[in-house]
């Protein structure tokens, strides 16, 4: 059977993003935005939460395009190990007599 390569485009495996932020985080940056400026009437605000929100969510998404549905489905995976629970093994002296 002779060896077939197939090509694979890079196109395919980039995360689409709206200025640089995943999809839906980017959306829910928006629509968060625009509930601040409804709810405060005030313009200047609601657009520096957006820059703000924005810069965080597009260093969040370079590390990892896919951090929201991280987060999202982090509280049903429960963690395998947790440096701050720990327990202290008991320790006790060996009898020589009944080694």
């Amino acid at each position: 059977m002779p060896h077939v390569i197939k090509p694979v485009y890079q196109s395919l495996n980039k995360p689409r993003t709206l200025l640089g932020v995943e999809r839906k985080l980017f959306f829910l940056i928006l629509v968060v935005a625009v509930v601040m400026f409804n709810l405060f009437g005030a313009l200047i605000p609601a657009l520096a939460l957006f820059v703000i929100l924005w810069l965080a969510a597009k260093a969040a998404t370079e590390s990892d395009p896919q951090i929201l549905r991280i987060v999202l489905s982090s509280h049903r995976l429960a963690a395998r190990y947790d440096p701050a629970k720990w327990s202290r093994a008991p320790l006790g002296r060996r009898d020589s007599n009944h080694a």
